[in-house]
């Protein structure tokens, strides 16, 4: 079949450009249009081969295999199709899992079937090298691709640049034209724009259920070093965190003025102190350093205006739920703030009575603990929320709730508006 075909190991392809650009091959140090490089990528097989492309193959690792934010935006793009391995850390350090034997697999499977005449391969492992002789046996050209070396020397196998057909190195101004170092002059993306909603997130005051508890258990603490024999800590004047002391909490003052943040009850536990334990019949509203708020029910439970509001769930039928998932697939991005202001807005076109959009404001900047455990569910779903450098990524959480609340008070504020506005 007189076509190509392009296979790209992601890792080399992005790993080998860092370390060209920022050098380092941390990916983490450079931004990548996406859609120019593949587009690249086409032109640049399309032209060396002569042949029209059929196909780009991307190889690449992700956490459990749950496609991340940059995997759903290419394998929507015309002519790509993203195959992805583990991505699994080990001695500090992430490594792919099953990438190099899904491209052997892809390889092997398209010759054999003459799926095609010309096969151009990014990579440098030198893994693949029985395919590639095998797909050279059943009289598929192969080209293979390098990324220019940052010390000018190889950075691919030499037994696979040996067997090749063909070679071309992809050097410093062809991969500028997509990737970018962040940290370099001339070539740093822009920063984030700043977002006042997750600051004000961030610095919003605990419920009166979690100061309580939290005092409650700097007490018991007190009590028992007394009973101990060990002399209490001092309210007035709280000991460094570094000496592992219990800072003093702040009363509130008349007005809700003076109650501590978040911020006020991380210095709670000290950093030699065991985790904190929840009182019974508590669950964790932010984290363990942020605190608890009691389950329905309790004393201090959530409030009937609360409760009365329908989850997501319960107001998408059969048929939504089918297109929702088309539109997750196809349309929505996996940006963290994204993904909250879609939930929102889907949760608000679907509620029977618009009243519950009022009444839900008057709770900001905290989400009825219903919703949002069924708005982090969904945003599970894009790999965001998932373990990244063995710890929880909290700022996405809180960018998630950001962009919740951003469409909730859009449209709060929309329905208070004149209709002359």
């Amino acid at each position: 079949m007189d076509r190509c075909v392009v296979l790209v190991d992601a890792g080399y392809l992005l790993g080998a450009a860092a370390s060209l650009l920022a050098g380092e091959p941390a990916r983490s140090r450079i931004t990548v249009d996406h859609a120019a490089l593949i587009q690249g990528l086409r032109e640049g097989a399309e032209a060396d081969t002569e042949q029209p492309l059929l196909r780009i193959y991307w190889f690449d690792g992700a956490p459990d295999r749950v496609p991340q934010p940059e995997h759903r935006r290419l394998r929507v793009m015309p002519r790509v199709t993203v195959r992805l391995g583990a991505l699994t850390r080990s001695d500090g350090r992430w490594a792919q899992k099953g990438v190099d034997a899904a491209m052997h697999a892809e390889l092997t499977e398209l010759a054999r079937n003459r799926a095609c005449s010309d096969v151009v391969l990014v990579t440098g492992d030198g893994d693949l090298l029985p395919g590639l002789m095998s797909a050279k046996e059943h009289g598929v050209a192969v080209h293979l691709w390098a990324v220019q070396a940052a010390d000018g020397d190889y950075n691919q196998s030499e037994d696979l640049v040996a067997e090749a057909d063909e070679r071309r190195v992809l050097d410093r101004a062809w991969i500028t034209r997509a990737i970018r170092a962040k940290d370099l002059t001339g070539l740093c993306a822009p920063p984030p724009a700043p977002r006042p909603e997750i600051a004000a997130i961030l610095s919003a005051p605990l419920p009166e259920s979690a100061l309580a508890a939290s005092a409650e258990r700097a007490a018991e603490a007190q009590a028992a070093a007394a009973a101990a024999g060990h002399p209490a800590a001092d309210t007035a004047a709280p000991a460094p965190a570094a000496e592992g002391a219990a800072a003093a909490v702040p009363a509130p003052a008349p007005g809700g003025r003076g109650v501590p943040t978040p911020k006020d009850l991380a210095g709670l536990r000290g950093p030699g102190s065991p985790a904190a334990v929840p009182p019974a019949g508590a669950t964790l509203r932010w984290s363990s350093d942020k605190g608890w708020i009691e389950r329905p029910g309790g004393a201090l439970g959530e409030p009937p205006e609360t409760a009365s509001l329908p989850t997501l769930a319960q107001l998408t039928s059969a048929e939504q739920r089918w297109a929702d998932r088309e539109e997750d697939i196809t349309t929505v991005g996996g940006d963290p703030f994204e993904v909250g202001q879609v939930f929102a807005r889907r949760w608000m076109e679907r509620l029977p009575e618009q009243s519950h959009v009022q009444k839900l404001a008057t709770m900001y900047p905290r989400v009825p603990h219903r919703i949002d455990g069924e708005l982090l569910r969904y945003a599970a779903r894009f790999g965001l929320l998932a373990h990244k450098d063995d710890q929880i990524d909290e700022h996405d959480r809180y960018a998630i709730r950001a962009g919740f609340w951003r469409e909730i008070d859009v449209r709060a504020a929309a329905e208070h508006a004149p209709a002359g506005d």
